[in-house]
């Protein structure tokens, strides 16, 4: 192997790139600084992950990225353990990050391996986050004489 560093990694998809910042902002972030429209996180807060995962893309390696995509698990396990967690965001993470590990088989080297124990934890997450019932929506054509 020459001393450059391997960047097969990098020709797996783009969807990492293009959802993940959003949705881990939005996992990160706490309820009371989402946008109360839709409960979107800060935008200051999609922007530095956004800058954080390009960094990683453009200058990292496939170990860094990796340590990266660790961290989105660790957030998607969380909020499936968590009733207070809105799911569509740990939904999209962990769907994205789950069929990039898949995808890692056809790479060369360890990283289909190392990621073995992530794949497991992300199978049981989203499992439990679409367990989950659907809130409840109030709409303006309750009948509140009722109540």
């Amino acid at each position: 192997m020459s001393a450059r560093r391997s960047l097969v990694w990098l020709g797996l998809t783009p969807e990492p790139e293009q959802e993940l910042p959003a949705a881990v902002a939005a996992l990160r972030s706490p309820a009371a600084l989402r946008s109360p429209a839709a409960g979107r996180p800060p935008s200051a807060l999609v922007a530095a992950e956004r800058h954080r995962v390009e960094r990683l893309v453009l200058r990292g390696t496939q170990r860094g990225w990796l340590r990266y995509l660790r961290e989105v698990t660790d957030l998607v396990v969380r909020a499936a353990g968590s009733r207070t967690t809105d799911p569509k965001a740990a939904l999209l993470a962990g769907e994205v990050v789950l069929d990039h590990h898949r995808m890692l088989i056809g790479l060369p080297g360890a990283g289909y391996d190392r990621t073995a124990l992530q794949r497991h934890e992300l199978e049981r997450a989203l499992a439990r986050l679409r367990e989950r019932p659907e809130p409840a929506l109030v709409g303006p054509s309750e009948p509140w004489s009722a109540i």
